[in-house]
C-alpha cells in the first residue's frame, strides 16, 4: 500500500497559512486507526506514568503498509529529562532486534501533542518525513499547562505559534483534528465524539499529573527541570 493510499497526499497546493493537515485528502481508515492507537495503546501506557510524574504525552511508530505498530511508548522525564515521549519511543525502538525495525520511510509517527522543537528534531534525525499530532502546541499550553513547547519557539527560535514550517524538507506534520475537520459529515461526526473522549480522557490525566508532578525539589522521584 503506498503513503498516497493512506492519505499523506495533500489534494492541492497549501496556502501559507495553512497547515498541511487542513489540505489533506481525507482518509477514514487512517483516522480511525491513529485514534484507535492513542485510545488503547498508547493511553494505558501513559496512565501508569503519570502517576510517578510523568507527562501526559505519548507517541508511536506505525507501518505506513498496514498501519500496524511497531511500538507505542510513553513520556519518561522523571528518569532523565531528555526522554520526551517522542524521543522515548524512538530509544525503545532502537532496543528492539534489528530484524523488527523497518525502514525510516516506512513509519508513519503518531505522537499525541504537537512535538516540541526536541522532538521534532528526534523525527528529522531519526529520517521520518511525517508525523502527526492530536493535541496542538496552544493545547499544551491552555488545556494542560504545559507552555514549554510555545516559550522555546519564541525565545530561542524566534517564532510565534505556528511560525515554524509544518512542511519542509525532512517531513510534514499533520493535526488529526485537521483531517477529521475534511471528512464526510456522516464520518465527522463519529470521529469528532471520539476526540472529545480522548479529550476527556486527557483532561483527567493532565489533573493526576498536575497532582503528581515533583515541586522543584531535585531529590524529588518526580522531579522534572521543566514540569
Amino acid at each position: 500500500m503506498s503513503s498516497i493510499a493512506l492519505g499523506l497526499q495533500r489534494s492541492t497546493v497549501m496556502a501559507s497559512d495553512q497547515r498541511p493537515g487542513q489540505n489533506a485528502t481525507p482518509n477514514p481508515q487512517l483516522i480511525h486507526r491513529l485514534l484507535e492507537v492513542m485510545e488503547h495503546e498508547i493511553v494505558p501506557l501513559t496512565a501508569k506514568e503519570v502517576i510517578k510524574g510523568n507527562k501526559l504525552f505519548g507517541a508511536a511508530m506505525l507501518n505506513k503498509h498496514d498501519l500496524s505498530t511497531i511500538i507505542a511508548d510513553t513520556n519518561q522525564e522523571t528518569l532523565n529529562p531528555l526522554f520526551h515521549a517522542e524521543v522515548q519511543t524512538i530509544n525503545h525502538y532502537y532496543s528492539m532486534p534489528k530484524q523488527q525495525h523497518v525502514a525510516p520511510g516506512d513509519v508513519l509517527f503518531l505522537a499525541t501533542h504537537e512535538p516540541c522543537t526536541l522532538c521534532s528534531s528526534a523525527i528529522t534525525w531519526a529520517g521520518f518525513d511525517n508525523f502527526y499530532y492530536f493535541f496542538s502546541h496552544e493545547d499544551s499550553r491552555d488545556s494542560f499547562k504545559i507552555g514549554h513547547d510555545l516559550k522555546i519557539l519564541k525565545q530561542v527560535f524566534k517564532h510565534e505559534p505556528g511560525g515554524y514550517a509544518r512542511e519542509n524538507d525532512y517531513w510534514t506534520g499533520y493535526g488529526i483534528c485537521d483531517l477529521i475537520e475534511n471528512c464526510a459529515p456522516s464520518e465527522r461526526a463519529a470521529f469528532e465524539q471520539r476526540a472529545s473522549a480522548l479529550r476527556g480522557t486527557y483532561q483527567q490525566l493532565s489533573d493526576l499529573y498536575q497532582q503528581r508532578k515533583g515541586q522543584g525539589q531535585v531529590d524529588d522521584p518526580a522531579f522534572i527541570p521543566l514540569g
